[in-house]
């Protein structure tokens, strides 16, 4: 090799150790953030996040568990077969009928992936499998050798990975890679470690494991103790390519990593981590703000990436660093997450196009008969109000996504009255789709208390409002009111949305879409 060869390849090698490494993001919001108390969504809600999810350059999303229910198999399904650009997962235990009804629901995917699951922990083993170690790898191998029979693309999690005994955990992992598997996942199931933990089980496993490099590593972490980020970027550092996470982080208990800060975090210290993920970080925002509408999860001002204050300084001195250098006290721009800084008005003049242009930079899909309901909703709200926000835009096209599904009660009718010295009455009209139905309520310690009382007189459901929070879509005097409300039915726990210039129709809106929600003939 002359000197000039010599020369070439030692710059090529120099630009392979250069190129940041790739991490995968997982999405689990649809599966794992779903299980949030109140946070259940509708097959109209999963869609459009699943289409938000893929916008953002989501590698993997994990759409539900096919075999928890007719309602998560038929939103599985539905996704596979409407996105593109993403691969699709589906959730199974390490057991026949799991693995082949989540193969069902993925047989129409572009990109298929199968993730099953098996607990591995000393206390999972004795306590809920009551199973040996012997057997728990056979039915890990099993499982894992039928997955990949139906689907190439499969994922196994040793759940509470990070409890279990390391040379346990390294004899399942090296089991299922021989199985055929070709991502492990090590979740720490009930976030129970440390940065320094993890980052030692992921070396661990890359140091003992002989098949490691035919599989992908990746992290599923818990924020139990607030250190799910942590845990996260600390597995990737010792070698992790694919992160699971969720928008907003919500999920069970305290949540998961979430998706915007594990992101940022190896974007904005790109010299440190020297990773690098497909996400399309101005998309965050509305990622966010969409998912926060659909399961009626707020996010809260101080919130990393994506909270209202992330970008706020009150202070005089930040104020003034700011004003003479943005970098002073920020370290990345509010425009680069996906903050937007004009808030551009619609009127009753804008057409079709322009509401589903800017439907779409609000990170929403409108289309066909959703796009026209909405246009007809617009066209209503404009005649009451001058001027439209981005906020009036959100409220309505929430609106439509959380009744776009098994809409059977709708509001025809309504009036009220109510004043300090006597009691509230409200004439309700319903229609259940067939006939409408009406009631008169003289009861109540206000009008929004004889609204619920005069559904629950024409639904024939009972109620407990757990939760009623109500605030304005936009600012001004004539902003839509947004009103989301939990309710408890037989055990149950339901969100309600619903969206209005007038209070108490909102509220009626919210009540009947949390009904909407409910299957009297679920047992108690």
């Amino acid at each position: 090799m002359d000197s000039t060869e010599s020369s070439t390849a030692t710059a090529a090698a120099a630009t392979r150790e250069a190129a940041p490494r790739q991490i995968r993001i997982f999405d689990t919001t649809l599966r794992d953030g779903e299980q949030s108390p109140g946070a259940s969504m509708n097959l109209t809600e999963k869609l459009e996040v699943a289409h938000s999810l893929a916008d953002l350059g989501v590698d993997v999303i994990e759409a539900g568990f096919p075999i928890a229910s007719p309602g998560d198999f038929d939103s599985v399904k539905q996704i596979a077969e409407s996105i593109r650009g993403s691969t699709i997962c589906g959730l199974a235990r390490c057991a026949e009928k799991d693995i082949l009804r989540a193969a069902e629901a993925l047989q129409n995917a572009e990109q298929g992936r199968i993730h099953v699951f098996l607990a591995t922990s000393a206390i999972h083993r004795e306590f809920k499998l009551r199973m040996t170690p012997d057997e728990i790898v056979d039915r890990a191998v099993n499982g894992v050798k039928l997955a990949v029979s139906k689907c190439a693309d499969v994922e196994f999690s040793p759940e509470d990975a990070c409890r279990t005994e390391h040379d346990f955990l390294c004899r399942v992992v090296e089991a299922a890679i021989d199985a055929g598997a070709t991502t492990i996942n090590v979740p720490d199931t009930v976030g129970y470690v440390t940065p320094e933990e993890i980052f030692k089980i992921f070396q661990m496993l890359r140091n003992r494991v002989p098949n490691i490099d035919k599989a992908v590593l990746s992290t599923h972490c818990h924020d139990d103790l607030g250190m799910a980020v942590a845990n996260s970027l600390a597995a990737v550092a010792a070698g992790a390519g694919q992160i699971e996470c969720t928008i907003n982080g919500i999920g069970e208990r305290a949540g998961n990593a979430a998706l915007e800060e594990v992101v940022m975090a190896m974007k904005t210290r790109s010299d440190f981590y020297h990773c690098a993920t497909r996400i399309d970080s101005k998309r965050l925002v509305p990622a966010s703000r969409l998912v926060s509408k659909v399961t009626g999860m707020s996010v809260q001002r101080n919130k990393a990436i994506v909270g209202r204050n992330a970008f706020a300084h009150e202070s005089g001195i930040h104020q003034d660093g700011m004003l003479k250098e943005r970098s002073t006290y920020e370290i990345m721009s509010p425009e680069e997450v996906g903050f937007a800084k004009t808030d551009l008005v619609l009127g009753k003049h804008s057409g079709r196009a322009a509401l589903a242009d800017r439907a779409r930079t609000l990170g929403f899909h409108l289309a066909g008969e959703e796009l026209q309901q909405v246009f007809e909703q617009f066209k209503v709200l404009a005649d009451k109000k001058k001027e439209i926000y981005d906020g009036d835009i959100i409220a309505l096209v929430q609106q439509q996504i959380s009744s776009g599904q098994g809409q059977r009660w709708s509001l025809v009718d309504y009036q009220v009255t109510s004043s300090k010295s006597s009691t509230p009455e409200v004439k309700l009209t319903l229609s259940d789709g067939v006939e409408t139905k009406s009631a008169e309520v003289t009861e109540g310690d206000g009008p929004i208390d004889a609204a619920f009382w005069a559904v629950e007189q024409i639904t024939g459901i009972k109620l407990v409002c757990k939760d009623f929070r109500v605030h304005s879509a936009t600012l001004g005097r004539d902003a839509q009111g947004e009103v989301n409300l939990e309710v408890e039915y037989r055990g149950r726990l339901y969100r309600g949305v619903g969206v209005s210039t007038d209070s108490v129709e909102s509220t009626i809106l919210a009540i009947l879409n949390a009904i909407n929600r409910i299957n009297p003939d679920d047992p108690e």
